[in-house]
């Protein structure tokens, strides 16, 4: 069932506030998302529950700069964060009843069916075979894999020329199975998140990093001058908010609330005070109401 408002879109613009600081990137200010006071729920509702309880929690990375990096006040900083502070902002929720929880990419889906999160705002690639396990809203955007290397390396530039080389990556994410599947000449070298394989690229242990090329431009911008992104994206990458499988009310309100945030606003002031500072304002995703 759908949730129950009393104001339009224009009321929704105002009741979202957002602070254009830097987070991810160093600067002071953090967006902050005014919660919604007038919204109800149906009984019975997962919205209806955390409305009351008043906190949610949400499972995102805390190293992945520009979307979910830890910060000084030891939460998460990026563009994923903010997603989340929207989605609990209309369920009536402020910030600082928001549970962050570090997810790794080969954590996600257990901790959803386990119930240790309400929600997963980590860079969490939609597809069918976690859809198998959990329920997506989104798409709220959509990467692709590139490749980065240190930044005097000339024999990398894009993934065919990943023969022979050592190339790391984690262990669960969709990068890293496309390397196996597709590219199997290479030598895949797992780790559990992305920024233990910094330390590797640094010293010749591993010759690339693959992943996401938002979250390789992130520590590009974080690491100036050391490394480099090369070659041209090699997939898609839809990113989805992860919940309960079957819990069809929750993923419709969500769905509902990220193309509210198209409309009013809200998702472009939140790229832009994140990401935005690195990367290129891109258009929003169209939902997939699968």
């Amino acid at each position: 069932m759908r949730v129950r408002r009393s104001r339009g879109i224009q009321a929704l613009a105002a009741a979202v506030v957002l602070s254009l600081g830097l987070t991810a990137c160093g600067g002071d200010d953090e967006p902050t998302v005014e919660p919604d006071e007038d919204v109800t729920f149906d009984a019975g509702t997962t919205m209806a529950e955390l409305n009351e309880q008043g906190a949610i929690t949400i499972g995102t990375k805390f190293d992945q700069p520009l979307f979910g990096l830890r910060g000084p006040s030891g939460d998460p900083e990026g563009f994923d964060v903010e997603i989340g502070k929207i989605i609990a902002a209309a369920l009536g929720i402020p910030a600082d009843g928001i549970e962050w929880v570090e997810t790794v990419s080969a954590n996600r889906e257990q901790f959803i069916q386990d119930g240790d999160v309400d929600i997963v705002v980590a860079t969490y690639t939609i597809n069918d075979d976690r859809k198998e396990l959990v329920a997506f809203a989104g798409p709220y955007f959509v990467a692709g894999q590139t490749i980065m290397v240190l930044e005097e390396n000339s024999d990398i530039n894009g993934p065919d020329d990943l023969a022979g080389m050592q190339v790391c990556s984690v262990e669960g994410s969709t990068p890293a199975e496309r390397i196996r599947t597709e590219y199997p000449e290479a030598e895949l070298v797992p780790t559990d998140a992305y920024s233990n394989c910094l330390e590797p690229l640094r010293n010749g242990q591993v010759d690339a990093v693959t992943t996401d090329n938002v979250i390789l431009s992130g520590f590009v911008a974080q690491n100036e001058g050391e490394f480099k992104i090369v070659g041209e994206p090699f997939s898609e990458e839809p990113y989805g908010i992860g919940l309960a499988l079957e819990d069809d009310e929750f993923r419709n309100f969500i769905n509902d609330t990220l193309e509210e945030s198209y409309e009013d606003g809200s998702w472009e002031a939140a790229w832009e005070a994140t990401a935005g500072e690195v990367l290129e304002l891109p258009e929003p995703p169209a939902v997939d109401r699968y």
